[in-house]
């Protein structure tokens, strides 16, 4: 059952806990870690060596080459690769932060095994994972942030419905199914809405719908 398991990485600059964790992950059935790394410039060299994984666990603070521009590079050099931030941070800054920076979701180091395992496969089949603390932290930077209403942004009612339901966790197919419509036209929704979002990624887009109140959580 080897090739059904998910390729991930590590990036983290604490050596015990990086390592314990791969070997945490390593004995379930689910997860494979193809490598770790102490920090971003570390993870570039690595990558060299390496297939690319599927995951990548990102830690923020670090030296050398921090999780905010170790994701940003990633999201322009290797945009198929997804980031799951995995911090101790509980505030609002970093979380928003990382996910600004391109990461599809954020987990705390305190999370169970099990639930990290589900944001990994969630996060390798969706690109994203939101649980109750991001979408907390997003409602509440949204709130902060007093953000300006703009009438609907000139989006159709389809569009509305498309970005209303890309904040659930149904995938496109799901969601195409829902609304009735083909996988390539919610496609061409998807595309059209990063273009005129200028985002590269379902979170991106659900945190700039939410900027703009034109959905809420």
């Amino acid at each position: 059952m080897e090739n059904s398991k998910i390729n991930i990485a590590i990036v983290d600059d604490h050596t015990l806990f990086r390592q314990g964790l791969a070997k945490l992950l390593s004995e379930s059935n689910e997860v494979n870690v193809l490598f770790d790394a102490e920090n971003g410039a570390d993870m570039i060299n690595k990558l060299c060596n390496h297939p690319l994984p599927e995951v990548i666990l990102m830690d923020i603070t670090m030296p050398i080459m921090d999780g905010y521009d170790t994701t940003k590079w990633l999201k322009e050099n290797h945009p198929d690769v997804n980031v799951l931030a995995l911090s101790m941070f509980e505030e609002d800054k970093p979380i928003i932060g990382m996910l600004k920076s391109g990461a599809g979701g954020y987990m705390l180091k305190q999370s169970k095994t099990g639930d990290l395992i589900s944001a990994i496969r969630g996060i390798a089949r969706q690109s994203f994972y939101i649980n109750e603390l991001v979408s907390g932290k997003l409602l509440r930077n949204i709130q902060n942030n007093q953000p300006q209403k703009t009438q609907n942004a000139g989006l159709s009612a389809n569009e509305l419905k498309f970005l209303e339901l890309c904040c659930s966790d149904y995938t496109y197919k799901q969601i195409a199914d829902m609304m009735h419509l083909s996988p390539h036209t919610i496609d061409n929704y998807r595309e059209a809405l990063f273009q005129k979002f200028n985002v590269k990624s379902r979170t991106g887009l659900v945190i700039s719908a939410l900027k703009n109140e034109l959905i809420k959580l």
